[in-house]
């Protein structure tokens, strides 16, 4: 479970400037969840404004423990084990996965790059990989 010190910065760096567009960041990422997946609408419960703003907040959490991964991981278990009370399968994180990046192309623009784009990818790995293991490997 590893990324090298220039992808987590890439990825710290790149999420410091979707933080501004977050509304809009989260209203991309569901219109896109629920294009690529529309079985997962229903998880949601919330409104998707509020949704939205638990989104960001989480990932700017995920973000920020990529400093300390033995410090993130318990928190990502936390956070698995609160999504399969949510009717979370381990299948749902492909299309989040590729919402988020969809999401991240679209507000990083002209920033968005192939070497951006793998440092989000391994981060979301790591991430849905520690998840999942958790959440699934009972």
């Amino acid at each position: 479970m590893a990324i090298t010190a220039r992808q987590k910065k890439l990825v710290q760096q790149s999420f410091a400037k979707v933080e501004p567009i977050a509304e809009q960041a989260a209203e991309i990422f569901y219109t896109t969840l629920f294009e690529y997946d529309p079985s997962l609408k229903p998880l949601f419960k919330n409104s998707i404004k509020s949704q939205g703003q638990k989104l960001m907040a989480t990932l700017k959490l995920a973000v920020a423990g990529l400093d300390d991964l033995d410090k993130l991981v318990p928190v990502l278990q936390n956070l698995a084990e609160r999504h399969v009370g949510y009717g979370v399968k381990a299948k749902d994180f492909t299309p989040v996965g590729n919402a988020l990046l969809h999401t991240l192309k679209v507000g990083l623009g002209e920033q968005w790059n192939a070497e951006l784009r793998q440092a989000w990818v391994d981060t979301i790995h790591i991430v849905a990989d520690v998840m999942k293991a958790h959440a699934f490997s009972k």
